[in-house]
């Protein structure tokens, strides 16, 4: 492998900081909720072909896929291009799709949760092109649609429809400028108890759904106070998010009660094991409650179903892992310092890439996790210029320690 020139990538990095904030704020601009991206995802497909991707397609799905060079040693970048919405817009000083942007920082719903990520990989594929750092790598940088809906769909549906099995895939999810090998995993849990209705003025006569799922719940927060820590992911964690109930009037006795868990998986724990604790508390059998996992089967913008259950694993990518390796040997040639390696808080794509399918899975995002979701949310643009240029050495290093 020839020697990389990482002053002359992080020249060409900053040179494009102004094209990647304004490619960012156009993406910002367009509404792109889940299942909503078509826009937006013809405005990357117009963005990669202008600097110079060798391919660009769009899926079935919806995902967009721009490709540079055709070697033999496949390596895939990816970045959600779909946001949540705005929630309450008296919480923000500003247009969320308008946006703004000052010296350091871009404001708008999708910055830093993930729209700057993809700013960031496309004009990677233009450095890469600007100073021929192609080498034996098929590089696939992949904007993702409905993950805010079902993380991980996408790239289900990626590899096993598209067939395409990168050796290993970046997610540029926000990693607060660190370098992040691993996520909790998560479930979406639906707890379903039946009673029997009678009138408010003799409840004796009925059998009181609510009051089942009140001993449930009880039970549940105990249960959380149990469950496993792992050194690295952290602990497991469950809440209750949501509570449902049917009842023939305010003047009766509730014959339904169903709620919503939210599960989160630390290593080791799976979603069988998750489904059984619950299952096997006392109050939960005495109330002959139904325990069963959520399903998505939402259609893309496209009008594509495709079903999956809502069980999305948790993933550890080694320390000593050549990919992790090589994403701290980039780090440090270009930057100059040693990387901060961490773990997302939240769930990402890699549920599927690497906690279903095995396919090593490294985090480099520009801007913060604090950001996801919250009124305000912004991300900086030197973050944006920092992971162009890692993301435009990262192939040839790895490559080079494969070979």
């Amino acid at each position: 492998m020839s020697q990389l020139d990482f002053a002359k990538i992080n020249q060409l990095a900053e040179q494009y900081k102004p094209e990647m904030t304004a490619f960012l704020r156009a993406m910002v601009a367009i509404p792109s909720e889940s299942c909503d991206e078509k826009a937006v995802v013809a405005r990357i497909k117009e963005e990669m072909e202008k600097v110079g991707f060798d391919k660009v397609e769009i899926d079935p799905m919806g995902n967009v896929l721009g490709t540079i060079g055709q070697g033999k040693h496949v390596i895939a970048m990816d970045a959600h291009i779909d946001t949540v919405g705005i929630g309450n817009r008296d919480n923000w000083e500003f247009d969320p799709y308008e946006g703004y942007e000052d010296e350091e920082t871009i404001g708008g719903r999708g910055t830093s949760d993930q729209e700057g990520g993809m700013a960031s990989m496309v004009y990677a594929g233009k450095i890469i092109k600007d100073l021929g750092l192609e080498g034996d790598y098929t590089l696939v940088v992949v904007g993702t649609v409905q993950e805010e809906d079902c993380d991980g769909l996408c790239w289900q549906y990626i590899i096993k429809e598209l067939g395409l099995k990168p050796e290993f895939v970046v997610s540029t999810e926000p990693t607060d400028g660190g370098i992040y090998r691993g996520q909790r995993g998560r479930m979406e849990i639906k707890v379903e108890v039946k009673g029997i209705s009678s009138h408010g003025s003799a409840p004796e006569r009925g059998d009181n759904a609510i009051f089942k799922m009140g001993r449930i719940l009880g039970e549940l927060e105990q249960l959380h106070e149990r469950l496993t820590t792992d050194a690295f992911l952290g602990k497991g964690s469950l809440t209750v998010s949501e509570i449902f109930y049917t009842s023939p009037s305010r003047c009766a006795v509730a014959d339904g009660c169903t709620i919503s868990i939210d599960r989160r998986l630390t290593a080791g724990e799976t979603g069988e094991l998750a489904m059984n604790q619950i299952r096997e508390l006392p109050a939960v059998k005495d109330a002959k409650a139904e325990v069963s996992m959520y399903t998505y089967d939402r259609p893309s913008y496209t009008g594509l179903v495709y079903p999956t259950d809502c069980y999305f694993p948790s993933w550890v990518l080694p320390e000593d892992h050549k990919v992790t390796k090589a994403s701290t040997e980039a780090y440090e040639g270009l930057f100059e310092k040693t990387p901060h390696v961490d773990k997302w808080t939240f769930s990402t794509n890699g549920v599927s890439i690497m906690g279903m399918f095995g396919i090593p899975c490294v985090g480099f995002g520009p801007g913060k996790e604090a950001e996801a979701h919250a009124p305000n949310e912004k991300t900086w643009k030197a973050d944006l210029v920092t992971c162009a240029a890692f993301y435009a050495a990262l192939p040839l290093i790895y490559i080079g320690k494969k070979e």
